[in-house]
């Protein structure tokens, strides 16, 4: 069982059912070429371009061989935490930097949120690498970061469904591809480009330590750089993987302009970006039934299944 979180104006949290969950699935819509005269010789065809996180200077892949590669002298270098002893028990810290985010900092003028990114990517900020600080201070010397420990603790603070810390690389490859610029309105929404790109990253942390105290939680993933492909399956043991339910969350409009102005691939869109749900619970399925009932705003996004890997249905 996998269950979702997406952020919303009150809170972010999420549930996960054994059983598949009623949703109406969207038609799928498929251009087809009429049949062509006997005869007649098609002479010119239009070729649109399809971006890809590849196309935009990210390569996954690549990415993923160094690491096969790098482990062949250094084994088990697999996962993203190191283990710090803490009394007779260890920490495990993990951080992040937001990558090519800071450059829309500085495209919009909105650096209200880039601070509250900086800190959801070392969640409780026990531990600061020096890329953390110097990103800081990337933005501090050329604008004032307005934000607060307190506001980042906030889940009034939490916007709907965006695309978070990472995929800016694509972004900014289909912003100049697509004709509009930041100051543009979000197609069916009332922000802009700009500020609904620059949407702070949500933090979790509150919502996810309470569910974790109540009990039922058997894996989380952090929807970052590599989406749900990538991420989900570092939760399970070999032989486990997830079925994704297609249509079982409304994706934000964000991720809606920017498949469509990039005609990105769905492949490629789940493998980059979180679509609008940024973290992922394995629950049991009693755990599910609480957190439905506690309306968190969570949604149903699939189940855990018999495999490897992530499927989508």
């Amino acid at each position: 069982m996998s269950t979702g979180f997406k952020a919303n104006a009150e809170l972010a949290c999420g549930f996960l059912s054994s059983s598949r969950p009623s949703y109406s699935k969207p038609n799928s819509t498929h251009t087809q070429l009429s049949r062509l005269p006997p005869g007649m010789i098609l002479v010119k065809a239009l070729v649109e371009m399809v971006l890809t996180y590849k196309d935009a200077g990210v390569d996954i892949d690549a990415g993923s061989e160094l690491v096969r590669r790098i482990a062949k002298m250094a084994p088990g270098i697999g996962g993203f935490g190191g283990l710090f002893p803490l009394g007779d028990s260890y920490l495990v810290a993990g951080t992040d930097g937001v990558g090519t985010k800071l450059k829309l900092a500085f495209d919009t003028g909105i650096h209200e949120t880039i601070g509250i990114d900086l800190v959801a990517m070392t969640a409780l900020m026990l531990i600061l690498l020096k890329r953390l600080l110097k990103e800081l201070l990337m933005v501090a010397n050329n604008r004032t970061v307005l934000f607060r420990w307190r506001d980042c603790r906030d889940a009034r603070f939490l916007c709907r469904g965006g695309v978070h810390s990472n995929g800016f690389s694509l972004v900014r490859r289909v912003l100049a591809h697509s004709g509009l610029s930041l100051k543009d309105q979000l197609p069916g929404e009332p922000v802009t480009l700009g500020e609904a790109l620059m949407a702070p990253t949500v933090i979790y942390v509150k919502q996810v330590l309470d569910l974790i105290s109540k009990g039922g939680i058997k894996g989380l993933a952090h929807i970052t750089g590599g989406g749900f492909t990538d991420n989900i399956p570092r939760v399970f043991p070999k032989g486990l993987g997830a079925v994704i339910y297609n249509g079982s969350w409304e994706v934000p409009a964000v991720f809606k302009w920017i498949q469509e102005a990039g005609r990105v691939e769905d492949a490629e869109m789940r493998r980059t970006f979180n679509m609008g749900i940024g973290m992922v619970l394995v629950v049991s399925k009693e755990a599910s039934h609480r957190i439905l009932e506690d309306a968190n705003g969570a949604y149903c996004i699939g189940e855990v299944v018999t495999g490897e890997g992530v499927s989508y249905s």
